[in-house]
């Protein structure tokens, strides 16, 4: 089955058709036996649980159409043929979920069958009379409208496609194009998750290892904390798809080599060219496809992985330019790994070894949301996670990209807190300082922010949303393993390697004047920040503005803090990767450039190591060629200007906003007024003479970041200009505030 009877599949040549060693099918056999060790595989009585849940749910809907049939007036005869049927996708679908996961599943109705008035109106009806269902929550207003609900214990999340027939055969292939004629784009969306499941498991040569490979991937991703499409990362089936394609380019490796050369190949990718399974189609239906070359938005994706059913579209379209680098730094850290188990330096439970999210920043965005009970929490919830991903790109652009922000996929909650939860995100300056080190306060983009969040049309009293700062010395005790913070922050088993190996390293390694400069001036800035730490904020006691919703917490309220991006010190992860720099020049990992959309640039292959042999170095050479060759498409992007960004979002978001609101905007006020960019925020002051920034975060504990009443001084001495007392809600541009002159006292 390795050819998949003979057919080429993918749309290039494969990199090797090199079947497995003797040593790749004893760490396949570890591999296996670690994620069932791990618990990765559902018993065999989940298992049949499952399969009941689904026969009933379709009996259910069978029942539910011959029901409106009969109510809209139809013959006896078109009663009894009424049909619909369940389909199931995602996870479930490609056999790759575990214990406890919900299934995605896709109802598909006849023409007559409605989805606003029957299937969330009178099947959401049926659903709330059953005994067996619990925690139903409809969503009809969402991109893709779902229905989530327990049957029985299981989770299940209910799509509905409306297809241009009158019955709906019992054979019904979904995979067909036909079956997109005359559909509305909530069918053509709700259908997408079923027609990809599909057609990944037709293009694909060995359905079991890529399965377990994909096991091992979604695992690992969750780990390191970069499984979430919600959050910038990438979802299931993103990750589907990249290990699909790796498994087209080795047709014939087991698990084992397809995990280490998953690691090796994105490694090497120059985002963003595209990762395809297929050529895309241009289809008869007239449907918009992926083509950077006819749409202007497609230009600028960061990391796109293009679906393989018609029509063609990038399925990861929330990844950012933070969370790219992030994900970028982890494959890197993965095929290093793999590299040393091949040498037997390493072990999988070192590749899998979590990412240690609350020890690898200084200083976190804390989001706290509240709500009077649970169903509310439940929608609040669901929406505030849908808009945090704006958050970060509001930081990166307002920032200039020089901040990186790491969100955490998943939320926290306070026993002691009824209806509440926490999110949090990493802060981490990109880099040494820029601009003579010239501080950014990023209180009004955080207060921005919070005027998107609130234009919910579903808000209710009592949904609260809190923005705070927090170092990592103050985090909250719930965010740790049994509410118990460790005594001290520990390195992960592969990071505490590469710093005992640096010593040795850099003794023996000559990396040049230019880079000799630059990690002088990071070690300098890292010891000033360092020293600097603890001192008190230049500027006092900020007051802060009453909050622009009728929100308050009388245990949130606290000082403003100032955010200055250059004081910012390392993470534990930008240390690792500076540090250990060096090392690379000598290793066989190829180097490639870090700027996203810099595809012209070829990429750099350092020179083996002596203990590899020539065999393996020329091999992993040939690898390079075959993955530059198979970057050389035709969809060619470009890097996009901060201002085509600027207006590309905004016109997006604008649109979501009204799609999304339905028009409903009252009590919101959406003035349009100019904004004198030098009088916001407060004064924060850089040292000056030393190159670096000032004080990082002077004020212990959790602090709001609400905008100031204080005004910026202006750069010719003159009075400030009074900040009104309501701010219209406008996009304003993270602005940089003037370094102050003469010594620090």
């Amino acid at each position: 089955m390795g050819s998949n009877n003979g057919r080429r599949l993918g749309i290039t040549d494969p990199i090797s058709l090199g079947g497995p060693t003797e040593y790749d099918v004893i760490r396949t056999s570890e591999l296996e036996k670690y994620l069932r060790e791990v618990n990765l595989y559902e018993s065999q009585e989940e298992a049949v649980s499952r399969e009941e849940v689904l026969g009933r749910l379709d009996q259910v809907v069978k029942n539910w159409v011959k029901k409106i049939s009969r109510a809209k007036g139809l013959n006896e005869q078109l009663v009894q043929e009424a049909n619909a049927k369940i389909f199931t996708f995602g996870s479930y679908r490609l056999g790759v979920h575990g214990p406890g996961a919900d299934i995605d599943t896709l109802c598909v109705g006849p023409k007559h069958a409605t989805r606003e008035e029957d299937f969330f109106g009178e099947l959401h009806q049926m659903l709330s009379e059953m005994t067996e269902v619990s925690e139903l929550h409809p969503v009809p207003d969402a991109h893709v409208p779902v229905m989530r609900f327990k049957f029985n214990g299981v989770s299940i999340d209910l799509l509905y496609a409306k297809l241009s027939l009158w019955v709906v055969p019992e054979d019904l292939d979904v995979s067909q194009d036909s079956i997109l004629q005359n559909t509305d784009e909530q069918t053509v969306r709700s259908l997408n998750g079923c027609r990809v499941t599909d057609q990944i498991l037709r293009l694909v040569p060995n359905i079991q290892n890529f399965r377990t490979t994909l096991r091992c991937m979604r695992f690992w991703a969750k780990r390191r904390g970069v499984y979430s499409n919600v959050a910038g990362f990438l979802g299931g089936i993103n990750w589907a798809l990249l290990v699909a394609r790796i498994c087209q380019l080795y047709p014939n490796a087991l698990p084992n080599m397809l995990v280490s050369r998953f690691f090796r190949v994105y490694t090497q990718w120059r985002w963003p060219n595209p990762v395809m399974l297929s050529a895309i189609e241009e289809g008869s239906l007239g449907l918009q496809i992926w083509d950077p070359r006819r749409n202007p938005k497609d230009n600028y994706h960061l990391m796109p992985i293009i679906t393989p059913a018609y029509p063609s579209m990038n399925s990861s379209y929330n990844v950012s330019s933070s969370t790219l680098r992030i994900m970028k730094d982890e494959f890197q850290r993965g095929n290093e790994i793999c590299e040393a188990m091949e040498k037997s330096k390493s072990d999988w439970n070192t590749l899998f070894e979590p990412y240690a999210f609350f020890e690898a920043y200084k200083n976190y965005l804390q989001i706290d949301i509240s709500a009077e009970n649970a169903d509310d929490l439940r929608k609040w919830k669901g929406w505030v996670e849908s808009r945090l991903r704006q958050l970060t790109l509001k930081i990166e652009r307002h920032t200039f990209n020089m901040l990186q922000c790491h969100p955490h996929p998943g939320d926290f909650s306070d026993k002691s807190k009824p209806f509440h939860c926490s999110y949090f995100m990493g802060l981490q300056r990109k880099g040494l300082p820029v601009n003579g080190g010239k501080p950014f306060d990023m209180r009004l983009t955080v207060d921005e922010f919070k005027r998107t969040v609130n234009l919910y049309n579903l808000w209710k009293p009592g949904m609260e949303i809190y923005v705070t700062h927090v170092k990592r010395k103050s985090l909250p005790d719930f965010v740790f393993p049994g509410g118990i913070r460790p005594s001290r922050p520990t390195k992960g088993t592969w990071e505490r390697r590469q710093t005992s190996e640096l010593k040795a390293i850099s003794d023996a390694t000559d990396d040049g004047r230019k880079r000799k400069r630059v990690d002088d001036g990071s070690d300098a800035c890292l010891r000033n920040s360092k020293g600097f730490a603890g001192l008190p904020s230049s500027s006092g006691d900020v007051q802060v503005s009453p909050p622009v919703s009728t929100m308050s917490s009388p245990s949130l309220n606290s000082k403003v803090d100032h955010i200055d991006i250059n004081g910012l010190g390392e993470s534990s992860r930008e240390k690792t990767e500076n540090n250990y720099a060096n090392s690379l020049r000598n290793s066989s990992i190829a180097e490639v450039s870090s700027q996203n959309g810099d595809m012209d640039r070829p990429v750099k292959c350092n020179s083996p190591n002596k203990g590899l042999s020539a065999d393996t170095s020329s091999s992993k050479e040939a690898e390079k060629l075959a993955i530059e060759k198979i970057m050389s498409g035709p969809y060619v992007t470009h890097q996009a200007s901060q201002l085509e960004l600027d207006e590309l979002e905004d016109d997006l978001e604008l649109r979501n906003q009204v799609k999304e609101l339905g028009g409903n905007t009252q009590g919101s006020s959406m003035e349009s007024s100019s904004v004198n960019t030098s009088v916001v925020g407060a004064v924060i002051t850089s040292l000056s003479g030393g190159g670096c920034s000032a004080a990082l975060f002077p004020n212990a504990g959790l602090e709001e970041l609400e905008p100031s009443e204080l005004t910026m001084p202006l750069s010719n001495g003159s009075p400030p200009a009074p900040v009104p007392q309501r701010k219209p809600i406008i996009r304003l541009n993270f602005t940089s505030l003037a370094k102050a002159t003469g010594e620090s006292t």
